[in-house]
C-alpha cells in the first residue's frame, strides 16, 4: 500500500497527474495523495480511479470536487482548511494543474492569504508533445486553445505567426482540421509542425510534415482523442540594409548602441548579432 508516510506540512499541493499511462503517477504525488488532510480534485471519480490502481487509500478524509463551475463556492472552503493549518492536495483531470486546467485562482487566493504553495511536478501534454515533435525545445510558447470562431481563430493566429519560437497549441479534434487550414494560410503552407494524439495512450500518434501536409492528412479523416499541435518557429526575417539603418538611426537618438540593436533585432525580427555590427558601424560614422 502506498501513502503511509510521514504526515505533510501544512500547505496546498498541486499535484500533476497522468495524462494517459496511469504509472506516469511519480511517488512524490502518490505520497501527497496519501497524506494530505484534503484532497481536491477537478473530477473526483478520476482521481479515485488512480488512487485505488495504485493502492492509495482515501479512508476518512475529505475528497472534493473543485473545477471551473464550482470555483467560486468551494475555494473559501479550501483555503479555510488551510487556514486550520492543513495540507490540501489538489488534481486536475489529467496532466498539470494550472495548464489549461483549473488551479490558478485557488493558488492566488491560497498566496494572498499567506499559505505556502508546493508544486508536485510530473506529466504534462505540452512537454510531452514538445519532447516528441522532433522541432526546436530551446525556446517555446504555449498558447493554450485556440478561439472556436474562425474570424477570431485566424486574427489570434496572425499575432502568433511571427513569434520566435516553438507554439505549442491545444486543440478539440472537431476543429483540428479547421486549424490546420488557417494555420496553413496565417504560417505560411511550408511551415513544419507536428499533431500529437492521445500521447502516453494506447493508441498515440504523431504526424510530422508542413503545414500543406498536415492539412492534407487531415482533411478527410474522422480525428479523435485529445490533440496536441506543436509548430515550428517563424524564419528568421530577410531585410533590406537601408531599412535596418534607418531603423537604428531612429532607435540611436535616444538609445545606446546595444539597447538600440537589441531594440530593433526583436522589432524586425533580426538576429541581434548581425543587427549589433551595423549599429556599432553607425555610431562609429558618429
Amino acid at each position: 500500500m502506498t501513502g503511509q508516510g510521514q504526515a505533510l506540512a501544512p500547505g496546498l499541493y498541486f499535484v500533476a497527474t497522468p495524462i494517459g499511462a496511469a504509472r506516469d503517477i511519480t511517488l512524490r504525488a502518490l505520497d501527497i495523495l496519501g497524506t494530505a488532510d484534503v484532497i481536491a480534485a477537478e473530477d473526483t471519480r478520476t482521481l479515485r480511479h488512480l488512487m485505488d490502481i495504485h493502492g492509495v487509500a482515501l479512508g476518512d478524509r475529505p475528497l472534493w470536487a473543485y473545477h471551473d463551475h464550482n470555483g467560486e463556492r468551494v475555494r473559501p472552503k479550501i483555503v479555510a482548511a488551510l487556514a486550520e493549518g492543513k495540507s490540501v492536495a489538489y488534481a486536475s483531470e489529467a496532466g498539470t494543474p494550472l495548464v489549461a486546467d483549473p488551479g490558478f485562482q485557488l493558488g492566488r487566493a491560497a498566496v494572498a492569504a499567506g499559505h505556502p504553495v508546493i508544486a508536485a511536478p510530473g506529466p504534462s501534454a505540452v512537454l510531452a508533445a514538445l519532447t516528441v515533435s522532433g522541432l526546436p525545445s530551446d525556446r517555446f510558447l504555449f498558447a493554450g486553445f485556440p478561439p472556436t470562431s474562425g474570424g477570431q481563430r485566424r486574427q489570434w493566429l496572425a499575432e502568433l505567426a511571427a513569434v520566435p519560437a516553438t507554439l505549442i497549441l491545444y486543440e478539440s479534434p472537431k476543429r483540428l482540421q479547421a486549424l490546420l487550414g488557417d494555420l496553413a494560410q496565417s504560417f505560411g503552407e511550408d511551415r513544419q509542425a507536428a499533431i500529437c494524439r492521445e500521447l502516453t495512450k494506447r493508441f498515440e500518434e504523431v504526424t510530422r510534415g508542413s503545414l500543406a501536409e498536415l492539412a492534407a492528412a487531415y482533411a478527410d479523416r474522422a480525428v479523435r482523442g485529445e490533440i496536441v499541435v506543436v509548430i515550428d518557429r517563424a524564419g528568421q526575417r530577410v531585410a533590406d540594409p537601408a531599412e535596418i539603418e534607418a531603423e537604428l538611426r531612429k532607435a540611436l537618438e535616444c538609445h545606446s548602441t546595444k539597447d538600440a540593436a537589441a531594440l530593433v533585432a526583436e522589432t524586425m525580427g533580426l538576429p541581434r548579432r548581425q543587427v549589433y555590427q551595423i549599429a556599432l558601424k553607425l555610431a562609429g560614422d558618429g
